[in-house]
């Protein structure tokens, strides 16, 4: 994912935190937010312990922590 796009990532990332408490309301905060600017088919998932084995647009992916919680952010074709 290119410097600008995760810069915005986690721009929407700090208002959803801020916004919201539940993983689940995190998550869908931030992929509306990305359908809306970036066109459909984002997929985003918030958690504490969970695995993953996604298939992905090159440059649309991206895996970070912010405190105990886990990222991922990624769009699909």
């Amino acid at each position: 994912m290119s410097d600008a796009l995760q810069s915005k990532v986690f721009d929407l990332t700090e208002d959803a935190l801020e916004s919201n408490k539940k993983a689940v309301d995190i998550a869908a905060s931030i992929k509306k937010s990305m359908d809306k600017a970036y066109g459909p088919t984002w997929h985003c998932i918030v958690g504490k312990n969970f695995g993953s084995f996604v298939s992905h647009e090159s440059g649309n992916f991206i895996y970070f922590y912010v405190d105990n919680l886990a990222f991922l952010l990624f769009k699909t074709a």
